[in-house]
């Protein structure tokens, strides 16, 4: 007798196969085809890996050569069990189990298979490898051993599978559990579609109408809006001195647990800041932070309609039109990885805000409009630290996300996975490496990694963090895009095996991650800050900010403020803007939490004087004269036509030669006039010796404009003139360009 999906009474939840709740040692099997295909394979949603060799393939294989086939779970107490899910093998062969038997025990050696009281139960499964299929009990069966029999396949036997039920409550544990100090907030713990995730949102701002603002970053590509929410003292508004947090979350649509912990974050901030609690309370008034539960809204819609068990491992995956949001931005890292090689960073080419290659964002559909939102939202706002909450495994990643050899690799013609080969770090590593620790390190659950990691041997070392170009690197990421562009730290917090896990799991991963997003986001205030102004106390925005021995430089914001991540240490610090002459301090930061004060007073420098002077010597390179030049008898006379941008529109002649105006040829002769009269005055004058200076002296720079002179050798202007005959119109253009050209080479 066929039975499948039949209707129960109840369902239970998950009792934790696809979670990594039931341990390996719970499960055991008839036979195993190869040692890759063992028991530990069977969980819903495992991914294979693509190395033959090791032990993680994509589901649990019986050996064909066996008649009898069977996996058994031992769930260690007695259990209410409702139903089964079952899955093919994760493989490019179309394995499945299509027919199964479902047995019980309480000691696992004598079995009882379900049945209707005239014949046993025989549940179909599935029809591909890839959708799950729940198949429900009639009656809940409560026992301790669950047994999975197959009786037809395609292809290979193997199957992935979950099963639901819930403990029986035992009179000891119960007592205990009553007696038992449990901490619970008074939050959602419930899935919300999109409609009930606006309403909550805006439940929320009114609820704290003086802390938060509800607002959108653009649509999706089926006009659903991308909404946030913001949690500041003064939202709407950047504070100076007062840096910006970011959370996301939903860039895939499947990964539901980042939206549904944001959504318990605002709900927590906003009740916490009402009931005085001190350490929500100068998070709030110190920080702007920023929440986006669902960057890819249309995606998740797809997977809220199949359910938290149903969907497959890429439902709601990818937008609409076919993007994974997270890896659909700009790639900038081979932009500035091939300067790097050509010894153009930083002197030609930025280290920092890399800018975006004409055409990538042009509208030919490479990039999604949800990366597009993202992006606009990202340039608008000085975040300094952010995070994107992810599933399908349980570990932090840092940057760099895309991976490249270095070039000394690259010349040595190393191969991908050869030991002596060499990636590309960034170059904040160490800081990343604290930032990610210090989620990881506060979850309650993610540097528990005696089981392996979700799919795979546990990539991370028992720490909890792996640097994503050594784990899966991806290119085109937001980690990378966000560092590199702008002045945010960004790095991917994975928070499960189960993307979509079930609601009753809601309230406990609540709990394990509760402690590790109130740690990260005030790691926000480590570091230095302050502002960059001139010497009137204006702000200066766009300065350049660097730390020696750190090839990756930050620039301050409009009001002039800048934040820079850095772990405890002196540093050496550089404040740069141009038309500024740069200043460096030291700034010291300590272990106590806080940003160390480190602000910037910048004197104007000389450079666009020089520049403007430049450009009259068609931007060549200017032939300094040494001291013996100085005294050359000659002087340099400009009009005002030949400066630049000047307001009179006579054109004069140049050292190509023309034709003077009538004008020009007028004002030689005054002046050749005045020069004969001040000759004739001196020859009169013979009574007086003059001094052996006196011809220098007169046909020579005055003390205010000397200083120009030695600077240039010979300039294309058409006319020299001594000293006396300049016309009262030169002299005081003169005197508006007697430029101070004392400098020094740090003011480039």
């Amino acid at each position: 007798m066929f039975l499948s999906g039949l209707r129960c009474v109840s369902v239970c939840p998950p009792l934790g196969m696809e979670s990594h709740r039931i341990e390996n040692d719970q499960l055991l099997t008839s036979s195993v085809y190869q040692h890759r295909y063992g028991s530990h394979r069977a969980r819903l949603n495992i991914q294979a890996s693509g190395d033959e060799d090791d032990m993680n393939g994509g589901a649990w294989c019986a050996n064909p050569e066996e008649k009898i086939n069977w996996i058994e779970l031992d769930a260690r107490t007695l259990t209410e069990f409702t139903g089964v899910i079952t899955q093919g093998r994760d493989d490019p062969i179309d394995d499945y189990v299509s027919s199964y038997y479902v047995a019980f025990s309480n000691d696992s050696r004598e079995w009882t298979v379900l049945h209707d009281g005239y014949a046993e139960w025989l549940f179909f499964g599935n029809s591909d490898k890839n959708t799950p299929v729940l198949s429900q009990f009639m009656e809940p069966v409560v026992a301790r051993y669950i047994r999975i029999l197959p009786q037809t396949w395609n292809g290979t036997m193997c199957m992935r599978m979950e099963v639901l039920g819930c403990p029986v409550p035992d009179h000891l544990s119960q007592y205990q559990s009553q007696n038992e100090v449990m901490h619970r907030d008074d939050l959602d713990y419930t899935h919300h579609n999109y409609l009930d995730m606006e309403k909550l949102m805006k439940s929320i701002s009114d609820e704290c109408p003086n802390i938060s603002r509800f607002y959108s970053l653009g649509k999706s590509f089926k006009g659903l809006e991308i909404y946030a929410m913001e949690i500041s003292d003064n939202p709407g508004m950047h504070e100076t001195g007062e840096p910006e947090f970011r959370y996301t979350a939903g860039y895939h649509g499947n990964e539901a647990l980042g939206r549904e912990l944001l959504l318990m974050l605002m709900q927590y901030l906003c009740k916490e800041y009402k009931d005085g609690n001190p350490r929500v309370r100068h998070l709030v008034d110190e920080t702007r932070i920023h929440l986006v539960p669902s960057v890819n809204p249309d995606g998740h819609m797809k997977a809220f309609e199949k359910g938290s068990e149903l969907g497959s491992w890429t439902l709601g995956h990818w937008t609409e039109d076919g993007h994974d949001i997270f890896q659909n931005f700009p790639d900038l890292n081979n932009i500035l990885w091939d300067a790097e090689d050509k010894g153009m960073v930083p002197k030609l080419i930025s280290n920092h805000h890399v800018p975006i290659p004409e055409g990538v964002l042009s509208s030919n559909g490479s990039v999604a409009v949800e990366t597009l939102a993202l992006m606009s939202w990202m340039e608008s706002h000085p975040f300094v630290l952010g995070a994107n909450l992810q599933g399908g495994e349980r570990l932090v990643t840092y940057p760099f996300d895309m991976r490249r050899l270095t070039k000394e690799s690259e010349e040595e013609g190393y191969g991908e996975g050869e030991p002596e080969e060499e990636i590309r770090m960034i170059e904040d590593q160490s800081l990343f490496r604290w930032l990610a620790i210090s989620y990881a390190s506060t979850h309650h659950t993610m540097t528990q990694t005696h089981q392996g990691g979700c799919h795979t041997d546990d990539p991370t070392g028992g720490m909890g963090i792996v640097n994503r170009a050594k784990w899966k690197p991806i290119p085109g990421s937001m980690n990378d895009f966000s560092y590199l562009h702008t002045n945010c730290f960004e790095l991917s917090i994975f928070l499960g095996c189960d993307k979509f896990p079930h609601q009753s799991e809601l309230i406990r991963e609540w709990e394990h991650n509760r402690e590790a997003l109130l740690t990260f986001m005030a790691q926000v205030h480590r570091g230095i800050k302050g502002v960059v102004r001139d010497k009137e106390g204006n702000p200066i925005s766009n300065a350049t900010v660097s730390v020696e021995g750190i090839n990756h430089d930050i620039r301050t914001g409009e009001s002039g403020d800048y934040w820079r991540l850095l772990n405890p240490g002196e540093y050496r610090v550089t404040a740069r803007a141009e038309g500024y002459s740069p200043f460096t301090r030291l700034c010291v930061v300590g272990f106590d939490p806080g940003a160390t004060y480190c602000s910037f007073d910048l004197n104007k420098s000389n450079w666009d004087r020089i520049k403007q002077i430049m450009a009259l010597h068609g931007n060549r390179p200017i032939r300094l004269l040494s001291s013996g030049n100085r005294g050359s008898g000659h002087r340099y006379t400009y009009s005002r036509n030949q400066i630049p941008n000047s307001k009179f529109s006579n054109q004069f002649p140049n050292s190509n030669g023309g034709d003077m105006s009538k004008a020009r040829l007028r004002q030689l002769r005054i002046m050749r006039i005045r020069r004969l009269r001040q000759q004739r005055l001196l020859a009169r004058n013979t009574t007086t010796p003059p001094p052996t200076t006196t011809t220098t002296i007169t046909t020579t720079v005055p003390p205010t404009t000397e200083s120009t002179t030695p600077w240039y050798g010979s300039w294309p202007l058409g006319e020299i003139f001594e000293e006396n005959t300049t016309s009262p119109e030169e002299t005081e253009l003169t005197d508006s360009l007697d430029y101070n050209y004392n400098y020094t080479t740090d003011d480039y």
